[in-house]
């Protein structure tokens, strides 16, 4: 009897140890997000004045003053336009790039080594850089294709705001694809070689063995790095707020620039936390999309 006791205790005891040594964690998120999250809803449903002192409770109003506002509705759709063009263009040019150092080449290594520069440098580094060649005055684009003959002046690369956020989500691209390509990459060297000789030995072309073999091997892969990529991009500010700021007149904007701008320039706190939420809304729509599409694949 003292025996079967000592059992259940130590059983007991045995069954609580993994939420010990997850409660350091547990206590670290519900600081670090939970309490955070809980604070930006708060101001967004409160009248915030421009020392940010919280002064009460104003319903839904800064979510109405927000929609009145065309920059707003500007800003979603550049926001829109900015994450589908850089994830959906950076990942088709990573896979392409994968695909190509996938195979046998003499300096593959070293290809592999410069590839990871644009995304392994900082995004202000990268965003400064790439300001300075689009200049319309000095900037080493125009500099170069002058030398080359290919233009007979200066050409001015942001004259429109779509010129702008065009060069913007270049930019966003450029430093995207590397993590892509590695992402691919990684899932490329885990096929085995086999399958595709044994394609091969059927008489199967190059696409039907990419239909067939690649594309379906290489979906966990593919999803993860594109789940990841519409977070990161979503939520980058360096690149938009460091070559533009937004302007001209607020139409180049995303939300998270346009969300500071309100908050650090404009005062508006309680706008920028309605904003924020926005924000928060559609990543954690397209999160939902992805775990359920997740767990009817491993239903399957």
């Amino acid at each position: 009897m003292i025996q079967n006791n000592a059992s259940k205790k130590k059983n007991a005891a045995a069954s609580f140890m993994p939420y010990v040594w997850l409660l350091p964690s547990i206590l670290l998120m519900v600081i670090m997000i939970i309490v955070p999250i809980y604070t930006v809803f708060q101001i967004s449903f409160s009248e915030v004045g421009r020392t940010g002192k919280i002064k009460g409770l104003n319903g839904i109003t800064n979510y109405l003053e927000v929609f009145e506002e065309p920059a707003f509705w500007t800003t979603l759709q550049n926001t829109f336009v900015w994450t589908i063009a850089v994830v959906g263009i950076s990942t088709l040019l990573g896979f392409i790039i994968a695909m190509v150092l996938n195979q046998e080449f003499a300096g593959r290594k070293f290809v592999r080594a410069v590839v990871i520069f644009p995304w392994a440098t900082a995004l202000i580094i990268q965003s400064v850089i790439w300001k300075y060649i689009i200049n319309a005055d000095y900037g080493s684009l125009n500099v170069l294709l002058r030398k080359l003959g290919l233009i007979d002046s200066f050409v001015n690369w942001t004259a429109t705001p779509q010129t702008m956020f065009a060069w913007e989500c270049w930019v966003g691209i450029f430093v995207t694809f590397p993590f892509v390509t590695f992402c691919i990459l990684s899932g490329l060297q885990g096929i085995d070689d086999s399958l595709y000789e044994a394609a091969a030995v059927d008489g199967s072309s190059f696409w039907h063995k990419m239909f067939r073999i690649t594309l379906p091997l290489l979906r966990p892969n593919l999803t993860v790095s594109t789940v990841l990529n519409i977070i990161y991009v979503f939520n980058s500010f360096p690149i938009i707020w460091t070559i533009s700021k937004g302007a001209p007149a607020d139409q180049t904007h995303t939300l998270v620039t346009y969300l500071y701008q309100l908050s650090f320039a404009d005062g508006k706190s309680g706008h920028a936390a309605a904003v924020s939420v926005i924000g928060f809304v559609i990543l954690a729509f397209c999160a939902s999309i992805y775990m359920i599409l997740s767990l009817r694949r491993e239903e399957e």
